[in-house]
């Protein structure tokens, strides 16, 4: 009687392997939602301020240069505080650097850039790092919260931002890639809420 409770070495193989093969496709699955809801997310949207505009010509150069940037569906400009509302088209990938060098390129300077990127439930803290379309985002200055839907990011690196505020966030920041603006090979942007 013993005998017949055991089951044969190859039935026990094959239970094993059936194992291995749901673990493997809950893995599997867990990756692919990940996967779907970081390609998802996206910036949305931009508040971009300029110095040096002196009148509405300035303005006009400077949104004639941006509207070049073949992932800008639309630009709002508020010539009172020289302030250009950008919006992104969908699921197209932004370049911040691109955005700074048209403004560069127009004659002017950045003097704040803040983009809206749709988080999904994501934790940040001090140095949290997240990856948008091969880039890298680094929080400064924030204490530990978890962002959830479309949160706007305030770019602080260089040509971001007034000379004064990069020299006092360089003084504060302690990793290296602040100064640089890369980190094992990639660009990184600093960015805080």
């Amino acid at each position: 009687m013993a005998m017949l409770s055991h089951q044969p070495k190859s039935t026990h193989l094959i239970i094993y392997s059936k194992l291995q093969i749901m673990k493997f496709l809950k893995i599997f699955v867990a990756i692919l939602v990940t996967t779907i809801s970081i390609a998802k997310a996206q910036f949305t949207k931009a508040e971009l301020q300029v110095s040096g505009l002196t009148c509405s010509m300035c303005s006009n150069a400077t949104e004639k240069s941006l509207r070049k940037l073949d992932f800008i569906g639309d630009i709002k400009t508020d010539l009172n505080r020289n302030l250009f509302i950008i919006t992104f088209k969908k699921d197209a990938p932004v370049n911040l650097d691109q955005i700074s060098q048209k403004v560069q390129g127009a004659g002017f300077s950045v003097n704040s850039l803040k983009a809206t990127f749709n988080f999904s439930n994501v934790k940040v803290s001090n140095n949290y790092h997240f990856k948008y379309n091969g880039t890298l985002y680094d929080f400064l200055n924030v204490g530990d919260k978890t962002l959830d839907g479309p949160i706007a990011v305030t770019v602080l690196d260089k040509n971001f931002v007034p000379a004064s505020t990069y020299k006092k966030y360089a003084a504060m920041a302690d990793v290296p890639c602040y100064k640089s603006g890369m980190m094992d090979g990639s660009r990184v942007y600093h960015v805080t809420i």
